[in-house]
């Protein structure tokens, strides 16, 4: 299967026991039984046409916030150059079809493959994942970080 569009072109393999037809512009996944591994397989294979339609059509975004003293990110020739508390800065090289830009202390990853743009949205949180004491790290912008209590037994008597 293959989905084309203005912002790329992406294809996927169909299982042999789902089939999709195209009527009037618009697409139709069926499935070949009732049975629970093709129920299964034809409501996968429907969203992630869906998705594909979707990413072709407008593309899928992920933000990410950089948060402590001193870390900062930039692009740099397509790639993201991470500065977070290391000695050297972090290099995470763009895969095709996917583009970083970064505002400030955000940092946009975007592309027309859904999998893709989580997969490597999560590889750039890898690299200073938050921690809960200060806050520090990268995170997703909609995530909340619990965060903890320091020492408690430093007290002065």
């Amino acid at each position: 299967m293959r989905v084309k569009g203005p912002k790329g072109e992406l294809a996927r393999d169909v299982p042999r026991q789902i089939s999709i037809i195209t009527e009037d512009g618009t697409l139709r996944v069926e499935r070949g039984s009732d049975e629970p591994t093709q129920r299964s397989l034809h409501g996968l294979m429907r969203s992630l046409i869906a998705n594909m339609v979707t990413g072709v059509t407008d593309g899928f975004t992920r933000r990410l916030e950089v948060n402590g003293v001193g870390y900062r990110a930039a692009v740099s020739a397509g790639n993201l150059v991470l500065q977070v508390g290391y000695s050297h800065p972090v290099l995470v090289p763009a895969m095709p079809g996917i583009s970083f830009a970064v505002q400030g202390n955000a940092i946009t990853v975007s592309g027309a493959d859904k999998e893709l743009v989580g997969e490597v949205a999560a590889q750039v949180r890898r690299v200073r994942p938050p921690e809960p004491y200060k806050g520090k790290g990268i995170k997703y912008a909609e995530e909340v970080i619990r965060r903890k209590a320091g020492k408690a037994g430093a007290k002065k008597k």
